[in-house]
């Protein structure tokens, strides 16, 4: 079966990358969660897309220019006016401490492509380590330097190759770089790949998938998983 993980949780209705919408998708039955992750001033690992805090926050300014303290001050939910509540940036931690309370898995997304965030990988997979999470993470990027990083430091870990371009024969190249899984933009994974990628062993996830007729698509070839922003959505078509 295909499974369902939201995209920065149910981004479609609530604030992307907050606790507020890891916990809807978890309510609305989506399988896993998909969150990026960035390092503050003082070495904290903290749920945000962008190197900037501008887009999503009522703050501005680099992430990595601010403390943990200084960052959790900000709302993150303030672009969705209906939600009375602040919803700050969590620390991965805050995420990792809920999923103890579940079963639900999570793609952890390293955003150090335009900052290299030195020493991010140790203190994820420590982090990892600490919550007995392996067997529930899912480690990607487009900075594949850091995830063949991460698989060194630790094999068991699941890793994935992000890529938005049409890639040749992928699960060659997941294969000789240790990844369990590739997570192609939806475009660029027609359904012989992810038919070919399955048949080597190698988990196809796309991204990310929100309209009807990509949605019937990928479930009807059987692939891994969808990456989508309305996991209710994606959900409804998958019970049909």
């Amino acid at each position: 079966m295909t499974l369902v993980f939201a995209h920065r949780g149910y981004s479609l209705v609530y604030p992307e990358n907050t606790m507020k919408a890891f916990k809807e998708a978890a309510l609305a039955g989506a399988d896993g969660l998909e969150l990026d992750v960035q390092l503050t001033k003082d070495g904290q690992i903290v749920v945000i897309h962008d190197e900037k805090v501008d887009r999503t926050t009522n703050g501005k300014g680099f992430v990595k220019d601010f403390t943990f303290k200084e960052i959790r001050k900000l709302d993150a939910s303030y672009k969705k006016k209906k939600l009375l509540q602040k919803e700050p940036i969590p620390a991965l931690e805050e995420v990792f401490e809920w999923m103890t309370t579940n079963q639900i898995i999570c793609n952890i997304e390293l955003k150090n492509g335009v900052f290299p965030y030195k020493g991010m990988e140790e203190k994820l997979i420590h982090l990892i380590h600490n919550y007995k999470m392996k067997d529930r993470v899912i480690l990607s990027s487009f900075n594949h330097y850091s995830i063949v990083y991460c698989y060194r430091i630790d094999q068991d870990i699941e890793t994935a190759p992000l890529f938005s371009e049409g890639l040749y024969m992928p699960w060659v190249y997941a294969q000789s770089i240790g990844a369990r899984s590739i997570h192609p933009k939806h475009t660029a994974a027609p359904n012989e790949l992810v038919k070919a990628s399955i048949e080597y062993g190698i988990a196809v996830r796309p991204y990310t998938v929100n309209k009807e007729k990509d949605l019937q698509r990928f479930f009807s070839v059987g692939c891994s998983a969808v990456i989508t922003d309305d996991p209710v959505k994606a959900l409804e078509i998958r019970n049909r």
